[in-house]
Protein backbone atom coordinates (compact mmCIF):
# COMPACT_ATOMS: atom_id res chain seq x y z
CA UNK A 1 0.00 0.00 0.00
CA UNK A 2 1.33 3.59 -0.88
CA UNK A 3 1.52 6.13 1.43
CA UNK A 4 -0.82 8.91 -0.45
CA UNK A 5 -2.83 8.22 -3.54
CA UNK A 6 -3.95 11.26 -5.43
CA UNK A 7 -6.04 10.26 -8.31
CA UNK A 8 -7.60 13.45 -10.90
CA UNK A 9 -7.89 16.17 -8.65
CA UNK A 10 -9.40 19.20 -9.87
CA UNK A 11 -9.86 22.56 -8.58
CA UNK A 12 -11.40 25.76 -9.84
CA UNK A 13 -11.82 29.36 -8.62
CA UNK A 14 -14.12 31.59 -9.95
CA UNK A 15 -14.02 28.99 -13.02
CA UNK A 16 -10.72 29.23 -13.63
CA UNK A 17 -8.77 25.85 -12.97
CA UNK A 18 -6.16 25.88 -10.51
CA UNK A 19 -5.34 22.36 -10.66
CA UNK A 20 -6.25 19.96 -13.58
CA UNK A 21 -6.64 16.25 -13.56
CA UNK A 22 -3.80 15.78 -10.93
CA UNK A 23 -2.49 12.26 -10.29
CA UNK A 24 0.65 10.67 -8.53
CA UNK A 25 1.47 8.07 -5.64
CA UNK A 26 3.70 8.68 -2.60
CA UNK A 27 5.05 5.71 -1.42
CA UNK A 28 5.86 4.82 2.01
CA UNK A 29 9.43 5.93 3.17
CA UNK A 30 9.57 8.20 -0.28
CA UNK A 31 10.47 11.87 -0.74
CA UNK A 32 8.42 13.01 -3.49
CA UNK A 33 9.22 16.44 -4.65
CA UNK A 34 7.06 19.04 -6.82
CA UNK A 35 8.65 21.70 -8.28
CA UNK A 36 7.10 24.56 -10.57
CA UNK A 37 7.00 28.19 -10.40
CA UNK A 38 5.21 30.40 -8.66
CA UNK A 39 1.44 30.62 -8.87
CA UNK A 40 1.72 27.03 -10.60
CA UNK A 41 -0.68 25.20 -8.35
CA UNK A 42 1.42 23.55 -5.48
CA UNK A 43 0.31 25.26 -2.36
CA UNK A 44 -3.12 24.80 -3.70
CA UNK A 45 -2.48 21.17 -3.94
CA UNK A 46 -0.59 21.04 -0.07
CA UNK A 47 -4.22 22.97 1.25
CA UNK A 48 -6.18 20.36 -0.90
CA UNK A 49 -4.14 17.57 0.34
CA UNK A 50 -4.53 19.13 4.45
CA UNK A 51 -8.18 19.58 3.99
CA UNK A 52 -7.81 23.25 3.79
CA UNK A 53 -9.57 23.50 0.34
CA UNK A 54 -12.15 21.27 -1.03
CA UNK A 55 -11.50 19.73 -4.67
CA UNK A 56 -14.06 20.01 -7.06
CA UNK A 57 -12.97 16.10 -8.47
CA UNK A 58 -10.59 13.71 -8.15
CA UNK A 59 -10.03 11.58 -4.72
CA UNK A 60 -7.17 11.86 -1.99
CA UNK A 61 -6.17 8.55 -0.04
CA UNK A 62 -3.92 8.18 2.97
CA UNK A 63 -2.64 4.96 3.79
CA UNK A 64 -5.55 3.47 1.82
CA UNK A 65 -8.55 5.30 3.10
CA UNK A 66 -10.24 8.31 0.87
CA UNK A 67 -9.66 11.46 3.08
CA UNK A 68 -10.85 14.08 0.49
CA UNK A 69 -14.16 14.23 1.02
CA UNK A 70 -14.52 14.27 4.76
CA UNK A 71 -15.69 16.96 6.89
CA UNK A 72 -13.12 18.54 9.80
CA UNK A 73 -14.46 16.11 12.43
CA UNK A 74 -14.33 12.83 10.70
CA UNK A 75 -10.89 13.97 9.49
CA UNK A 76 -9.67 15.10 12.57
CA UNK A 77 -8.47 11.09 13.24
CA UNK A 78 -6.22 11.72 9.66
CA UNK A 79 -4.82 14.56 11.18
CA UNK A 80 -2.60 12.43 13.28
CA UNK A 81 -0.95 10.94 10.39
CA UNK A 82 -1.06 13.76 8.07
CA UNK A 83 0.82 16.63 8.97
CA UNK A 84 2.00 20.66 7.25
CA UNK A 85 4.94 22.42 7.83
CA UNK A 86 4.92 26.26 5.72
CA UNK A 87 7.31 27.93 4.54
CA UNK A 88 7.05 30.99 6.61
CA UNK A 89 7.86 29.52 10.66
CA UNK A 90 7.13 32.70 12.38
CA UNK A 91 3.41 32.69 11.28
CA UNK A 92 2.42 29.50 11.80
CA UNK A 93 3.76 29.87 15.51
CA UNK A 94 1.51 31.63 18.19
CA UNK A 95 3.69 34.85 19.27
CA UNK A 96 1.89 34.75 22.42
CA UNK A 97 2.62 31.08 23.08
CA UNK A 98 5.99 29.94 24.55
CA UNK A 99 7.86 27.40 22.39
CA UNK A 100 6.67 24.54 24.98
CA UNK A 101 3.32 25.14 24.59
CA UNK A 102 3.08 25.27 21.21
CA UNK A 103 4.95 21.96 20.86
CA UNK A 104 2.08 20.64 22.63
CA UNK A 105 -0.48 21.94 20.66
CA UNK A 106 -1.10 18.83 18.08
CA UNK A 107 -1.15 16.25 20.80
CA UNK A 108 -3.45 17.82 23.27
CA UNK A 109 -5.84 18.58 20.22
CA UNK A 110 -5.97 15.61 18.64
CA UNK A 111 -6.41 13.76 22.45
CA UNK A 112 -7.34 10.22 22.02
CA UNK A 113 -6.16 9.85 17.97
CA UNK A 114 -2.34 9.90 19.25
CA UNK A 115 -0.72 6.87 20.41
CA UNK A 116 2.96 7.82 20.99
CA UNK A 117 5.83 5.00 19.91
CA UNK A 118 8.71 6.97 19.19
CA UNK A 119 7.99 9.81 21.88
CA UNK A 120 7.39 9.33 25.53
CA UNK A 121 3.75 11.02 26.50
CA UNK A 122 4.49 9.90 30.16
CA UNK A 123 4.27 13.47 31.22
CA UNK A 124 3.92 16.85 28.65
CA UNK A 125 7.57 18.01 30.31
CA UNK A 126 9.15 15.22 28.78
CA UNK A 127 7.28 15.21 25.46
CA UNK A 128 8.55 18.31 24.87
CA UNK A 129 12.15 17.63 25.72
CA UNK A 130 12.11 15.02 23.60
CA UNK A 131 10.34 16.83 20.54
CA UNK A 132 13.18 19.57 21.46
CA UNK A 133 16.56 16.89 21.29
CA UNK A 134 14.63 15.16 18.06
CA UNK A 135 15.14 18.40 16.06
CA UNK A 136 18.62 19.07 17.82
CA UNK A 137 17.29 22.30 20.13
CA UNK A 138 18.08 23.02 23.43
CA UNK A 139 15.69 22.12 25.82
CA UNK A 140 16.14 26.05 27.84
CA UNK A 141 14.30 27.19 24.61
CA UNK A 142 11.28 25.11 25.78
CA UNK A 143 10.44 28.65 28.05
CA UNK A 144 10.72 31.69 25.37
CA UNK A 145 8.46 33.02 22.81
CA UNK A 146 8.72 32.81 18.82
CA UNK A 147 10.69 36.23 18.84
CA UNK A 148 13.46 35.09 20.70
CA UNK A 149 14.00 32.46 18.02
CA UNK A 150 16.20 32.65 14.77
CA UNK A 151 14.89 31.80 12.13
CA UNK A 152 15.84 28.14 11.36
CA UNK A 153 15.11 27.50 15.23
CA UNK A 154 11.75 28.70 14.80
CA UNK A 155 11.45 26.55 11.69
CA UNK A 156 12.80 23.37 13.61
CA UNK A 157 10.05 24.19 16.20
CA UNK A 158 7.36 23.77 13.67
CA UNK A 159 9.14 20.71 12.29
CA UNK A 160 8.93 19.01 15.75
CA UNK A 161 5.23 20.06 16.03
CA UNK A 162 4.24 18.20 12.74
CA UNK A 163 6.39 15.18 14.12
CA UNK A 164 4.59 15.41 17.47
CA UNK A 165 1.89 12.83 16.80
CA UNK A 166 3.93 10.60 14.66
CA UNK A 167 2.40 11.15 11.39
CA UNK A 168 2.88 8.93 8.50
CA UNK A 169 3.37 11.60 5.96
CA UNK A 170 4.42 15.27 5.89
CA UNK A 171 3.50 17.80 3.19
CA UNK A 172 6.67 20.18 3.27
CA UNK A 173 5.67 23.24 1.39
CA UNK A 174 8.92 25.45 1.13
CA UNK A 175 10.06 24.80 3.61
CA UNK A 176 13.33 26.75 3.05
CA UNK A 177 12.51 29.67 1.22
CA UNK A 178 12.54 32.00 4.08
CA UNK A 179 15.57 31.01 5.69
CA UNK A 180 19.68 31.45 5.08
CA UNK A 181 21.93 29.27 3.27
CA UNK A 182 23.31 27.66 6.02
CA UNK A 183 19.81 27.44 8.20
CA UNK A 184 18.70 25.72 4.71
CA UNK A 185 21.14 23.40 5.09
CA UNK A 186 21.13 22.02 8.18
CA UNK A 187 17.42 22.01 7.93
CA UNK A 188 17.66 19.63 4.85
CA UNK A 189 19.90 17.52 7.03
CA UNK A 190 17.30 17.46 9.99
CA UNK A 191 14.49 16.28 7.52
CA UNK A 192 16.77 13.50 6.05
CA UNK A 193 17.50 12.04 9.67
CA UNK A 194 14.23 12.45 10.73
CA UNK A 195 12.78 10.32 8.11
CA UNK A 196 14.81 7.74 8.57
CA UNK A 197 14.32 7.66 12.04
CA UNK A 198 10.78 8.12 11.89
CA UNK A 199 9.49 6.03 8.64
CA UNK A 200 8.00 9.59 7.33
CA UNK A 201 7.23 9.81 3.78
CA UNK A 202 7.53 13.52 2.06
CA UNK A 203 5.77 15.58 -0.22
CA UNK A 204 8.44 18.23 -0.89
CA UNK A 205 7.46 21.64 -2.46
CA UNK A 206 9.84 23.71 -3.61
CA UNK A 207 11.06 25.97 -6.41
CA UNK A 208 14.73 25.35 -5.61
CA UNK A 209 15.81 22.92 -7.66
CA UNK A 210 19.18 22.16 -5.39
CA UNK A 211 16.96 21.31 -2.30
CA UNK A 212 14.90 19.56 -4.67
CA UNK A 213 17.55 17.18 -6.35
CA UNK A 214 19.37 16.83 -2.47
CA UNK A 215 15.91 15.47 -0.81
CA UNK A 216 13.79 13.60 -3.35
CA UNK A 217 13.75 10.17 -4.51
CA UNK A 218 11.51 10.98 -7.45
CA UNK A 219 10.50 14.70 -8.81
CA UNK A 220 7.17 16.11 -10.42
CA UNK A 221 6.74 19.04 -12.02
CA UNK A 222 3.59 21.29 -12.36
CA UNK A 223 2.82 24.20 -14.84
CA UNK A 224 -0.54 25.57 -15.22
CA UNK A 225 -2.22 24.17 -12.08
CA UNK A 226 -1.16 19.90 -14.56
CA UNK A 227 1.48 17.71 -13.96
CA UNK A 228 3.81 17.35 -16.99
CA UNK A 229 7.23 15.48 -16.10
CA UNK A 230 7.60 12.92 -13.35
CA UNK A 231 10.95 11.33 -12.80
CA UNK A 232 13.56 9.71 -10.72
CA UNK A 233 16.64 12.24 -9.26
CA UNK A 234 19.06 10.71 -10.95
CA UNK A 235 17.30 11.23 -14.51
CA UNK A 236 16.94 15.06 -13.82
CA UNK A 237 19.62 16.16 -16.74
CA UNK A 238 18.31 13.78 -19.04
CA UNK A 239 17.69 14.73 -22.88
CA UNK A 240 14.28 12.70 -22.62
CA UNK A 241 12.75 15.24 -20.01
CA UNK A 242 9.93 17.52 -21.19
CA UNK A 243 10.81 20.91 -22.97
CA UNK A 244 9.36 22.69 -19.88
CA UNK A 245 11.36 21.18 -17.18
CA UNK A 246 14.49 21.90 -19.18
CA UNK A 247 13.61 25.35 -18.83
CA UNK A 248 12.81 25.15 -15.39
CA UNK A 249 16.24 23.72 -14.98
CA UNK A 250 18.09 26.39 -16.72
CA UNK A 251 16.10 29.06 -14.72
CA UNK A 252 16.77 27.94 -11.37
Amino acid sequence: MNAMLVKGVTKQFHGRPVLNDVSFELEKGECLGLMGESGSGKSTLARCIMGMQRVDKGAIRLMGERIDHLSDRKLRPFRKRLQLVLQNPAAALNPKKKIADSLLDPYLFLGKHVRLQHFSAVSESLLVKELLDAVELPGELAARYPHELSGGQRQRVNIARAISIEPDVLVLDEPTASLDVVSQASILDLLTDLKEELGLSYLFISHDLAALHEMSDRIMVMKDGRLVDNFHRGDIFSPNRETYTKELISIF
